[in-house]
């Protein structure tokens, strides 16, 4: 069966002209005027229909110019930033590499452990604690690092009640983002920066959180560092601070030993490198470490017990008396190491925003004075060794004695006393004095010039050998300059001027036998390696003999023992007290004429075996008595007893010589 195609369809096509002209056979109309003339181009606006017709397309002009002038500019871009390249890496690398050195890594100090300050026994009088140094970086304070406009601001105010700064003060600090470094603080206690602290850590996690939530992380204490370092402390408070000073702001010696002996005391810093990425350590970067050197410890002739002896007997009687200051000076006898020596009013080197600037410093050496009758023991030295008199002697003493311009009187108006020299002494008549040592020499000049040579042979007009800061070898002229006055007045301690350790080491110096011993404050010292280095042996200087020492020693026993002396309150039962008194018109140091008095005693026990020397002296006492043997005889009295106990010194073992106080007329 034949199959079946679909029918084809027919696809109409251009018809075929019918005719010869190719037409479709139907007839072509005229041709209108003008047929066969070029049209002229269409008014109508590009991209518009015709009328009847379909739109014209839209001519695009090419892109390869647009794309030669991108890959152009292209190219500059790269070429800048290949160059640049080449200049970092090639050109200026090690300029750049020292910046990034810099920038990254961070160089502090190690402050070394300043070296402890003890008494004879190893009690620390200053040592040393733990403290910190708040410092800050001021670049991680500027808006880029911190996001904070006012970072240095907000830290400041901040810091400021914790650190007890000004807030202003701070935040100029901080504000200095040229600088790496700067110090808001130092010597802070662990406790303060233990505030800092736990302020960082609270900010820190603030920060975190608030990047977490999508916001800028503003931390403005990021930057608040620490560098650990010590702080001077002193166990003690104000006991001996005029021996010990105190350490300044920079931890420096201000005063005292802390600045004599401030090279040895400091030791070496040392120096810590380590790189740093936010003001936080890079563990892995590695660290340059020298490590520091502590600071030699210093051991004192100082005995803490007997210092606070003299300080609480000294400190309570100027309150008493109303005094401007006073002074005890406590010696070994026989090594010529400073036991004590106490200042009153003292102060405290823990908090020195408290002290008045008259309390600092150290008046037993800097303050010098017209000493008075404690000096006649120089001038009865002289007149013993001279072979001039001897405790014996008779001296006729009247109640006025005219001598230069002057008229001479005695601190009590009496009769005509008939004393021996050593009379004289116990009764402390400065008449007497006159007339004992004008028997030095055939004329006042030569007996001027002999007194003059003893004087400065017990240290009268040098420095005492202590070498401490600020001391005054106290004043002595030549004996050629002694005015008229002056050649009576300076036998009874008027006219040349010492400080109170002077003034207790010529009492050392006749109880040690007539051998004076440079006082020392220093025993020994230990380094950094624990080696004890005793302290150099004091210079030792023979004065006068022993026989004369010893002659004196009796007459100053009189003083104290006989019922006619002027220091029977220096008395101490069990013990032979050798001492004098001694009450001196004060010069003003401010107006610079006499007004006051400087009341003073020194002496030294057992008389028969010495082995202390206490000295004591009040500047201006203006309330209740001004004398000597009154007011500072009890000082001696209690501090002394004080020092022999504590020496565990035994008792005497005889009675004293009780040399005769005076004579009768026509004997």
């Amino acid at each position: 069966m034949p199959s079946k195609e679909p029918p084809r369809r027919r696809v109409p096509g251009p018809a075929r002209p019918r005719n010869a002209a190719g037409g479709s056979g139907r007839p072509r109309p005229a041709a209108r005027p003008g047929a066969g003339r070029p049209r002229p181009p269409s008014r109508r606006p590009r991209g518009r229909a015709s009328r009847g017709g379909s739109p014209q397309s839209i001519r695009l002009g090419s892109p390869r110019p647009r794309l030669r002038l991108i890959s152009l500019c292209l190219t500059l871009v790269m070429l800048a930033f290949v160059v640049r390249l080449l200049q970092v890496q090639a050109v200026d690398a090690g300029t750049y590499s020292a910046k990034a050195e810099k920038n990254r890594y961070l160089e502090y100090t190690i402050a070394a452990e300043r070296g402890e300050i003890t008494d004879r026994s190893g009690i620390a009088l200053a040592t040393s604690v733990d403290a910190h140094d708040i410092t800050a970086d001021p670049k991680l304070f500027t808006p880029e690092d911190s996001k904070a406009p006012d970072a240095p601001e907000q830290a400041a105010a901040l810091l400021a009640p914790i650190l007890g700064k000004d807030a202003a003060e701070l935040t100029k600090k901080l504000s200095a983002p040229k600088s790496r470094y700067t110090v808001l603080a130092r010597r802070q206690t662990p406790q303060v920066w233990k505030q800092i602290k736990d302020l960082k850590s609270a900010f820190a996690e603030k920060a975190a959180k608030d990047r977490a939530d999508g916001g800028t992380g503003a931390n403005v204490l990021a930057g608040v560092l620490q560098e650990p370092t010590t702080k001077r402390v002193y166990p003690n408070g104000d006991l001996a601070a005029g021996i010990l000073g105190f350490v300044n702001a920079e931890g420096k010696g201000g005063g005292g030993l802390e600045a004599q002996l401030n090279g040895q005391l400091e030791g070496e810093n040392g120096k810590i490198r380590y790189a740093q990425a936010g003001g936080r350590p890079v563990p892995t970067a590695g660290t340059k470490e020298i490590p520091a050197v502590a600071g030699t410890d210093i051991e004192l002739t100082i005995d803490r017990d007997i210092q606070w002896a003299a300080q609480r007997a000294i400190a309570d009687q100027v309150k008493k008396s109303k005094a401007d200051r006073g002074y005890v000076i406590v010696q070994n006898t026989r090594t010529g190491e400073v036991l004590a020596m106490a200042n009153a009013p003292g102060y405290d080197p823990n908090d020195l925003s408290q002290v008045n600037s008259a309390a600092l410093g150290n008046a037993a050496l800097q303050d010098v004075y017209e000493p008075g009758s404690t000096s006649k023991v120089m001038s009865m030295a002289a007149v013993l060794e001279e072979g001039a008199a001897t405790p014996g002697t008779h001296v006729t003493v009247p109640n006025r004695l005219h001598r230069g311009d002057r008229l001479f009187r005695d601190d009590i108006d009496h009769p005509t006393w008939y004393l021996t020299l050593n009379g004289v002494l116990a009764k402390s008549s400065n008449i007497g004095t006159i007339l004992a040592t004008g028997q030095l020499g055939r004329t006042q000049a030569e007996a001027n010039k002999v007194l003059h040579s003893y004087l400065r042979k017990f240290g009268i007009g040098s420095t005492t050998g202590l070498d401490y800061p600020g001391e005054s070898p106290g004043i002595l002229a030549k004996p050629q300059d002694w005015s008229t006055s002056q050649q009576y007045t300076i036998p009874f301690g008027q006219g040349l001027s010492l400080n109170a350790m002077q003034a207790a080491s010529v009492y050392q110096t006749i109880a040690n036998g007539g051998v004076r011993i440079e006082p020392t404050l220093v025993r020994g010292t230990k380094g950094a390696d624990g080696r004890y280095t005793a302290g150099t042996a004091p210079e030792r200087t023979r004065v006068v003999s022993e026989k004369t020492a010893k002659t004196l020693a009796n007459m100053l026993e009189s003083v104290v023992d006989d019922r006619e002396g002027t220091g029977t309150r220096a008395h101490i039962p069990g013990y032979r007290v050798a001492g004098k008194t001694g009450t001196a018109n004060r010069v003003d140091p401010v107006r610079g004429i006499y007004k006051g008095y400087t009341a003073s005693f020194a002496g030294f026990a057992p008389a028969d075996d010495p082995q202390v020397t206490v000295y004591c002296a009040i500047q201006n006492p203006t309330k209740g008595s001004y004398f000597g043997g009154q007011i500072c005889g009890p000082i001696y009295k209690k501090v002394m007893e004080f020092a022999l106990k504590t020496l565990q010194t035994a008792p005497s073992g005889s009675d004293p010589a009780r040399l005769p106080v005076s004579f009768k007329p026509g004997e």
